[in-house]
């Protein structure tokens, strides 16, 4: 579809002309004369570009302009006029306009740098849009689920922290989210405009993390060809996220906690330094006042990075996020793969519920890709769980082979027994719990020869 630019001038001729050599080049056109006619045009209509002109009869260009940048900040303006002061240029400029292009639009040269300009503009507001876009859906990767007591702590953790300038020490297992927790508290503090920049302390080779993190000169060791910036350098204004910093080899330590207490940088091989404006977030899932007694993790960086601690509680920690992680993981590997929207049974969730989950949600996160990929129903259900996942049970498997009818029911029969458990042989509180109709769990339960007084 060609795209539609409204032109906002109270002069006819000039909205006439500048009408045919814009269909001509192939754009649709809209036109008024007044700012209070192109405001309500552009709530009403889909419009691309906008040319404007700085002076009008009911009000001045400027103050249109801000209007049309408070109803879509990305819409692309271009500010026409025969006589603008530098002030409103300058103006004009501040408030978001593309470009500022004096009238009359001849001679032809003109017109074909107007056409040029134009078209930069929209090129100039697709990839503003596609930025967006694209932010939002990195975003969505890295929302944090669920409403159980844990998890609610810890929100409550991130939004105290989140404001401060207090450095963050993360703890947790492998898999729990402390990426998440990390990037959360950046996108709540006044940093959250500036760069993110993570760095994979473990996933680097000790002889390159300096380099990494500091940079290096053209030529400051073999290998060097070119200057490098360094992490810190590239965070400067915003957060600088040192996961797995337990593994960092006592030299860089050494290093970064001289960069903690000077606040300045010098890249291998420099002679100058860098002034650095920098939140620290670190994150380990070792225990560095364990690390600090065997001599791996130097004590007094310990102090400076543990201003404010966090601990992510592991996923059997907070079993009842299981059923809202699940489903936003089913959601976004849908979205992603082009699929229909899959649910799963309520028994489904349930076998995921008994698992003790090793891997924590990176692990549940891994389970729901595969179960979206591999599932062609659009309903998963207890029998793809348990082909996805090995859940740990009271009662262990039997030798020999098993049909998947046998294993449903072991698993249904262990499920029910775990819950009679915990509700002390109760049949009626298991029925409750389990959501299952008294009279058919307790023909279950004599038919499995479990017999237990019906309280």
């Amino acid at each position: 579809m060609n795209e539609n630019i409204l032109i906002i001038d109270d002069e006819k001729e000039i909205q006439n002309s500048l009408s045919a050599i814009l269909q001509d080049d192939g754009y649709n056109t809209l036109t008024a004369g007044t700012g209070k006619d192109g405001l309500r045009i552009i709530q009403e209509e889909p419009v691309n570009l906008i040319l404007l002109d700085l002076f009008l009869p009911d009000t001045d260009g400027v103050e249109v302009l801000r209007q049309i940048k408070s109803i879509d900040s990305s819409l692309a303006v271009i500010m026409i006029s025969g006589n603008a002061t530098v002030e409103a240029a300058v103006e004009s400029t501040k408030l978001g306009a593309y470009y500022f292009i004096e009238k009359p639009f001849e001679p032809i040269e003109r017109i074909d740098y107007m056409l040029l300009t134009i078209k930069r503009a929209l090129e100039h507001q697709q990839l503003q849009r596609e930025n967006l876009a694209l932010k939002k859906k990195e975003s969505s990767k890295y929302t944090m689920v669920g409403k159980s007591p844990a998890i609610m702590r810890l929100y409550d953790q991130i939004s105290k922290a989140a404001p401060s300038k207090g450095r963050v020490l993360i703890t947790g297992e492998n898999g729990s989210g402390k990426e998440l927790v990390a990037r959360a508290i950046h996108q709540q503090s006044k940093r959250a405009s500036k760069p993110f920049v993570e760095v994979n302390c473990a996933a680097i080779p000790q002889e390159l993390i300096e380099s990494e993190i500091f940079g290096h000169e053209k030529g400051s060791f073999t290998g060097a060809s070119r200057r490098q910036i360094g992490k810190f350098e590239l965070s400067n204004g915003g957060t600088i996220f040192l996961d797995e910093i337990g593994d960092m080899s006592l030299t860089a330590q050494a290093k970064v906690l001289r960069a903690l207490e000077e606040e300045k940088i010098q890249r291998i091989g420099g002679t100058g330094t860098i002034d650095l404006d920098v939140r620290v977030i670190a994150a380990t899932n070792k225990n560095l006042e364990e690390e600090i007694e065997k001599g791996n993790f130097r004590q007094d960086l310990f102090y400076r990075l543990n201003v404010i601690p966090i601990v992510v509680p592991p996923l059997r920690e907070r079993k009842e996020d299981i059923p809202l992680l699940v489903n936003h993981f089913v959601h976004q590997f849908c979205s992603e793969n082009g699929k229909p929207v899959k649910e799963l049974e309520p028994e489904a969730i349930n076998i995921l519920k008994q698992h003790d989950w090793p891997g924590n949600v990176r692990e549940l996160r891994n389970i729901a890709e595969r179960l979206v990929i591999m599932v062609d129903s659009d309903t998963i259900a207890a029998a793809n769980v348990l082909s996805a996942v090995h859940i740990n049970t009271h009662t262990p498997y039997s030798e020999g082979p098993k049909s998947l009818r046998d294993m449903v029911d072991e698993y249904e029969k262990n499920i029910v027994v775990m819950e009679l458990d915990a509700t002390d042989h109760n049949v009626s509180q298991t029925a409750k719990n389990l959501n299952v109709d008294r009279a058919n769990l307790y023909r279950k339960l004599r038919s499995w020869g479990i017999v237990k007084s019906d309280n």
